[in-house]
């Protein structure tokens, strides 16, 4: 894990105009705790990472840093199938024909 982490909550909750008592109460824990992160006292839990990417909008790779290559790519994957399986069905289709147009994909040699 990064050790910018801290560096890198406290510019996220600044720029989102969070207080450390703002982000303390959204993730349940004590503005000590946020301090302490923010000063690299404490490390977050996989769990409050989670939860602090989601309050501030980024994903788990740019809080934690660089992931293994092998599993960068089956988490992209993976965001992927997450984000497709949200959609409509016609939204569904209209994305497989892009992709066909964009990979250059006949539908008949499928």
């Amino acid at each position: 894990m990064d050790s910018d982490l801290g560096a890198k909550v406290k510019k996220l909750r600044i720029s989102h105009g969070l207080t450390q008592e703002d982000v303390a109460k959204a993730l349940d824990v004590t503005p000590g705790y946020i301090s302490n992160v923010e000063n690299g006292r404490n490390l977050m839990t996989l769990r409050m990472l989670s939860y602090y990417a989601d309050l501030t909008g980024v994903s788990l790779d740019y809080l934690a840093g660089s992931v293994d290559k092998s599993y960068q790519k089956t988490a992209l994957d993976n965001e992927i199938l997450q984000l497709v399986s949200k959609m409509k069905d016609e939204d569904k289709e209209k994305l497989i024909s892009t992709l066909r147009i964009w990979l250059n994909v006949d539908k008949k040699s499928k």
